[in-house]
């Protein structure tokens, strides 16, 4: 999947979850909401991780990769939340990374 395909389909799913957070709380989340759900979800990706090597005792290995598909769905939303470019941002940090690895 292109990237930016990536950011248009996680937008609107985003849009979903705005308008259940409205009826139910009574406003959207923020920024800063948006953020540690993330980071929540990150930390499980660490979790399934040392599960599936056997490093840490779960039921759930199977979500590795459902979390792991959730961690690049909130960085798409927190780009636009943000107004940055999702796969500039992604294109950009690639290009330092061979830049540097290159000297």
């Amino acid at each position: 999947m292109e990237l930016k395909a990536c950011r248009d389909r996680s937008i609107k799913i985003r849009e979903q979850y705005h308008q259940l957070e409205e009826r139910f709380h009574g406003s959207r989340w923020t920024v800063e909401e948006d953020t540690l759900a993330f980071l929540t979800d990150a930390g499980l990706v660490g979790r399934l991780t040392m599960a599936a090597q056997g490093r840490w005792p779960s039921e759930e290995k199977d979500r590795l990769a459902a979390k792991i598909g959730e961690c690049v769905w909130w960085l798409a939303v927190l780009s636009q939340r943000q107004d940055l470019d999702f796969a500039a941002c992604v294109e950009q940090f690639l290009e330092e990374k061979e830049k540097e690895l290159k000297e």
